[in-house]
């Protein structure tokens, strides 16, 4: 779940509890060039406020007057759709005649979305059912292959926690890369026991731990939603943080360092308490290779390679 979804389910949970009336709509499908993908989702309180989007702005105007006249007095869900007619695509904005069609649930319910925020929030991934003809939704395990599904009778759609990346030193190279995994929606966890790194990182948007790396990594848990990145060039750090990063079920875990280096720093990890099969696991040198020199170039390489292994891309072997 991306942050801008996780904004959406917090304000309608905060608006429900405040006792507000509440519709949220998601996108189930779409034609042409819609700019959300399916999935995407919007609630939108009796008053008229929103979070999120389901058309960058195309349609959110005309949808909000229906909500407000006609949908939120209904009981069951509705589906809206906006673009049919080239006519209807040129009136909403849709470019070059995209059609979008939402699932709008007028009447959701409180404690499945406080139970979906709390799961999501512990980093358990969760598929949500809602039936079209009752507008009952339900909770259940969801997996990171699940696929959307909307049909007549059931809509079914999961959420995840967001992607975290965790950066093991709080260097300037450290700081280059926390900013762009910012940038590209990460949750960002830096964590460093060194006096003189730990008395410069003082920024609201990063988390922060002044603590040994094994045992920190440990405290937050890795799950497969998280990158981990190892920038100190201290391998007394490096190594511990690889450890226990290379056991979990993180989706990426990389190490700065030469290609002489990594394969020194392979070796000696299989010294200790870890497979070849957990040691192949390690990118290294980390980043994708560009030709970077400087900091920020480097930082590029790095979230380039994270976001590749992210999405299933296949990522050239260093040798």
């Amino acid at each position: 779940m991306n942050s801008t979804d996780l904004s959406v389910l917090r304000s309608a949970v905060s608006w429900l509890k405040a006792g507000h009336s509440v519709a949220i709509a998601t996108v189930v499908q779409t034609w042409g060039s819609a700019p959300r993908p399916v999935g995407s989702w919007l609630a939108i309180r009796d008053d008229g406020q929103v979070s999120g989007s389901v058309s960058g702005g195309c349609v959110e105007d005309d949808l909000i007057r229906r909500v407000q006249t006609e949908i939120l007095t209904r009981a069951t869900p509705e589906m809206v759709v906006y673009g049919v007619s080239q006519q209807e695509a040129a009136r909403f904005g849709l470019p070059c005649g995209g059609t979008l069609r939402l699932l709008v649930e007028p009447k959701p319910e409180l404690a499945v979305l406080e139970k979906l925020l709390e799961q999501i929030s512990s980093h358990q991934i969760t598929r949500r059912s809602v039936s079209i003809d009752t507008g009952i939704s339900s909770l259940g395990t969801g997996s990171r292959h699940d696929e959307f599904l909307c049909n007549d009778h059931e809509m079914q759609t999961t959420y995840g926690p967001r992607w975290r990346m965790v950066i093991i030193g709080a260097g300037q190279l450290s700081l280059y890369t926390a900013d762009f995994a910012l940038a590209s929606d990460f949750e960002v966890i830096v964590i460093d026991p060194r006096e003189e790194y730990a008395e410069g990182l003082n920024r609201d948007d990063i988390i922060f731990f002044k603590g040994m790396p094994d045992d920190v990594l440990l405290e937050i848990g890795v799950d497969p939603h998280t990158a981990v990145v190892a920038l100190t060039h201290d391998p007394k750090l490096d190594d511990m943080a690889l450890m226990e990063a290379l056991k979990s079920p993180a989706f990426y875990v990389g190490a700065l360092g030469s290609r002489k280096n990594t394969k020194t720093r392979k070796e000696r990890l299989l010294e200790f308490d870890l497979s070849q099969e957990q040691v192949d696991k390690l990118y290294g040198p980390v980043g994708l290779y560009i030709g970077a020199l400087t900091p920020p170039e480097i930082a590029v390489s790095i979230l380039a390679e994270v976001i590749a292994v992210k999405y299933g891309i296949s990522v050239p072997k260093k040798n």
